[in-house]
């Protein structure tokens, strides 16, 4: 198909429902003549669900789709459990005295086949030859794969939808697929799911970003900066790697893990006759994570402040944290030391040119700015957390020429280096864009799976759930 003559296809505000068990919900997707995209996204995402809806698949419950071809090409492990489903339906539904031996392959591959000599030459290279003759459903999983890759390869589709292709192939045959897939690019327009960012054929002209059914961002592939965010946060919902351990020469005093890390008893903040909250009562148990939310003065800045000492009135509620009861004796050093804070705030101060590196260290001596020498474990420590956060070829940068986002991710690690009990996440998402916002979002789910940091995070919006924060405490105004 030339691709100078191929319609748009758009799909607007479209929800589809999967038999019940999965939705896209309000998808916004036009892919225009010229375009081959990448959808892409964490397990569970909705980014096959995505692709499979090019091809018919589910059912449509609001919006619309308009501008899909009649010839679409899809394999996916969905469409090749379904065939193989089919074959042993046709096997059930046998009434025979003879054993079926299913369909054979040759059979498969020349359903819809438009290019025999192109088929031919495919068996080949996929190593199918000696196959031909064997029943289809008989075939290993990988070999049914590429059985299906040959057959939507030769079916000369308006249309290639190919969800994880290069799952499962060997150096040799992923190198043979992706030259074939990039002789296509003139004539026919790609889908391609993707898991892998370093799997992206350099042909992919666009990205989709699917989460949790819904498709958050569509990003094209010469937008350097939106790429590089891109990249960053599935870097951080997808990596394996393990938040790094703590530094045992900088390690905390131990608590009693019997007790809780706070207890506030009918706590109160008034400022003459006004009352910010009364009687509020809150325990915050080891290994908690809790989101705290409320209107502009309902109290969440003063409710923390009671907690980290900062606030004047705490000498005057009955405040238990960490181990101490709050006005018998205790210095504000002795809380803070097991609290890591992140605000808004603290990234106002933060100006200074330090490097990434550097800015990670500094949370080992609760300092803006680095003005110790630090140890080698230490700066091992630090690398670790930029290998996390997908900053490793930054680390020298100077903070102050970072985005914005960036120093907010940063100052998350940089609180996070002495693994404190508590780690207080004052609105971390404020000022930030949609982006950055979820790349902030992904690290605090990282924090809450991976460490035992109890973690308080703050915003205006109860709807804005992280994975792994499953306390709830709302504030009403008076």
């Amino acid at each position: 198909m030339d691709m100078s003559v191929q319609s748009s296809i758009e799909l607007q505000s479209l929800t589809v429902d999967f038999d019940e068990r999965f939705q896209l919900v309000d998808i916004d997707w036009q892919l225009e003549a010229g375009q081959h995209w990448m959808i892409t996204g964490t397990n569970g995402s909705g980014k096959s669900a995505l692709a499979a809806v090019l091809a018919g698949a589910g059912d449509v419950i609001a919006g619309r789709i308009d501008g899909l071809p009649s010839r679409v090409a899809l394999v996916s492990y969905e469409a090749q459990s379904e065939l193989i489903e089919a074959e042993r339906r046709k096997d059930d539904a046998d009434i025979m005295d003879v054993i079926s031996e299913g369909t054979p392959v040759t059979e498969i591959l020349h359903d819809g086949c438009q290019d025999t000599e192109l088929a031919a030459q495919l068996v080949e290279q996929f190593g199918l030859t000696g196959l031909l003759d064997r029943a289809f459903r008989k075939l290993s999983t990988g070999e049914t794969r590429k059985v299906l890759l040959v057959r939507a390869l030769t079916s000369k589709p308006d249309l290639l939808v190919l969800d994880e292709p290069f799952d499962g192939l060997d150096a040799s045959t992923h190198q043979m697929l992706a030259r074939h897939l990039a002789s296509l690019v003139g004539r026919t327009p790609m889908v391609l799911v993707l898991n892998r960012f370093d799997e992206c054929p350099d042909f992919i002209t666009d990205i989709a970003y699917v989460d949790q059914g819904r498709l958050l961002h569509k990003v094209p592939r010469n937008d350097e900066q939106a790429y590089a965010d891109l990249y960053q946060l599935l870097h951080l919902k997808t990596s394996e790697l393990e938040l790094p351990r703590v530094d045992p020469v900088s390690s905390l005093p131990p608590l009693d893990p019997a007790q809780p890390l706070v207890r506030l008893d009918k706590v109160s903040i008034r400022y003459g006759d006004v009352t910010i909250f009364q009687d509020l009562s809150w325990t915050i148990e080891p290994n908690q994570h809790w989101q705290l939310t409320g209107p502009n003065g309902s109290g969440k800045t003063g409710l923390l402040s009671l907690i980290t000492g900062d606030h004047p009135q705490c000498y005057i509620n009955d405040i238990f944290v960490f181990g101490f009861q709050r006005g018998n004796g205790e210095s504000i050093w002795q809380i803070k030391q097991y609290i890591g804070y992140v605000s808004t705030a603290l990234q106002w101060e933060y100006r200074v040119g330090t490097s990434l590196r550097n800015v990670i260290i500094s949370g080992f001596y609760d300092s803006i700015g680095l003005y110790s020498k630090y140890t080698d474990r230490q700066r091992e420590i630090a690398d670790e957390w930029l290998a996390v956060l997908g900053m490793s070829e930054r680390a020298n940068e100077p903070f102050n020429k970072l985005s914005y986002g960036d120093q907010r991710l940063l100052l998350i690690a940089r609180s996070m280096v002495k693994h404190p009990p508590l780690l207080i996440l004052d609105e971390p998402c404020l000022g930030l864009d949609d982006m950055n916002r979820q790349l902030v979002l992904a690290l605090i789910e990282k924090i809450c799976a991976g460490s035992e940091t109890s973690v308080i995070y703050v915003n205006h919006h109860p709807e804005d759930k992280v994975a792994g924060i499953e306390n709830y405490l709302a504030l009403d105004s008076v």
